[in-house]
């Protein structure tokens, strides 16, 4: 679309022009005196502070509430790989969620480049300026090297959100959906449609969350994943080791047979007749956005609980529960890491904020619920403790 065709009076567009962020000071600049503290001469004894002590960098500058959101525009929402300038929306609109829901600050920052190395030498080499690093909208298998290498090199959280956003959220939507069936994780047989960054992630944080992994399937385009198919890429295969102990094979319809859970993160379409054999009673969360891989109205003749990924249907299992918590309470407790323990009590927090009015059309809160970034900062930072991860 081109300026000239564009309809001038779109809302949408209109809210987005000239950006949807800007730099705010937070001290006084009205006075000769107030420059000259809050520049030179007297910001180079902060500066000397800091050199001699480099710990005070997050008592005297910004980094103990800043983080960089990082995408090289590979895989941005549904819309693919449009490159790091077509991304730049997305990231400030990701730039505002942290400011609103958690007071953090946070600087869309869209690479050009699509090379490993280089995301990775360029996100090492502007860290020294931020608290944490939130990957965002990397393609997979990309984003799992980048985000491992990163994690291994720095000395402060690095979170790529497609993948724990969403499998913390879905660790807590699950677990709501549980308890109002009078279920246990433990005891449900669950199938997991798609393999790419949010499956993996969503796989790894339900088995850490209580499912029983021999009872969890996941399926990409080809099929039920398993240790007999040849296909499979080093991630898929540690899929197969941890999961279907059965061995079962075919598509997605074989594997629903029977099961109780179907979690879709995949945009691929699962027909009324796959979803129609579960076991009654059964729990759907279709999170393909904007097209869901069951139609809710489908999935609801089917099943007991039923979840989307989109605002216009109930149970919206929506990955801003999670993030600017999750950023809050590593900053907080000044972090080094994001644990498996961190993630799963962000998962309990969320859940727990609605766990007293728990309705099929309400397990997890609404994204602007005021009270679910404060309990997952705090349950955030207290695991942070706990798993002995917070600089001295």
């Amino acid at each position: 679309m081109s300026l000239s065709t564009m309809d001038t009076s779109d809302p949408v567009f209109d809210l987005h022009r000239d950006g949807k962020m800007a730099v705010a000071a937070t001290v006084p600049l009205g006075s000769r005196e107030d420059l000259s503290l809050a520049y030179t001469p007297g910001v180079a004894r902060v500066c000397e502070a800091i050199a001699a002590d480099p710990d005070l960098v997050n008592d005297y500058t910004w980094v103990s509430h800043a983080v960089a959101v990082v995408t090289d525009g590979s895989a941005v929402l549904g819309l693919g790989n449009i490159g790091p300038r077509a991304a730049l929306p997305v990231m400030e609109g990701k730039a505002v969620l942290f400011k609103q829901f958690a007071d953090v600050d946070a600087v869309p920052i869209c690479l050009d480049t699509q090379d490993s190395d280089e995301i990775v030498a360029a996100v090492r080499a502007l860290a020294p300026s931020f608290g944490g690093i939130n990957l965002e909208d990397i393609s997979a298998p990309r984003c799992f090297e980048i985000e491992r290498r990163l994690d291994e090199a720095l000395p402060i959280p690095v979170f790529h959100d497609d993948q724990h956003g969403t499998a913390i959220v879905v660790l807590a939507a699950l677990r709501n959906a549980a308890t109002l069936l009078n279920r246990k994780l433990g005891d449900l047989r669950v199938v997991l449609s798609g393999a790419g960054a949010a499956g993996v992630a969503v796989t790894r944080m339900l088995v850490a969350g209580g499912v029983d992994p021999a009872e969890l399937v996941v399926c990409d385009s080809r099929g039920i994943i398993g240790a007999g198919r040849a296909d499979l890429t080093p991630v898929k295969a540690e899929l197969a080791a941890l999961t279907n102990a059965a061995g079962r094979t075919g598509d997605v319809a074989a594997a629903l047979a029977g099961a109780d859970v179907l979690v879709g993160v995949s945009g691929g379409q699962i027909a009324a007749e796959a979803v129609a054999g579960m076991a009654p009673g059964s729990i759907i969360f279709a999170l393909a956005n904007p097209t869901p891989e069951v139609h809710p109205e489908v999935a609801a003749r089917y099943a007991a609980v039923v979840a989307t990924g989109r605002s216009d249907y109930p149970n919206q299992i929506n990955n801003v529960l999670a993030f600017p918590g999750v950023f809050r309470g590593a900053l907080a407790a000044r972090a080094t890491r994001v644990t498996d323990g961190m993630k799963i009590a962000a998962a309990d927090a969320i859940a727990q904020v609605v766990a007293d009015d728990l309705t099929p059309e309400a397990i997890v809160p609404s994204p602007l619920d005021p009270r679910v970034a404060p309990a997952v900062a705090t349950a955030v930072a207290e695991a942070a403790r706990r798993d002995g991860v917070v600089r001295a």
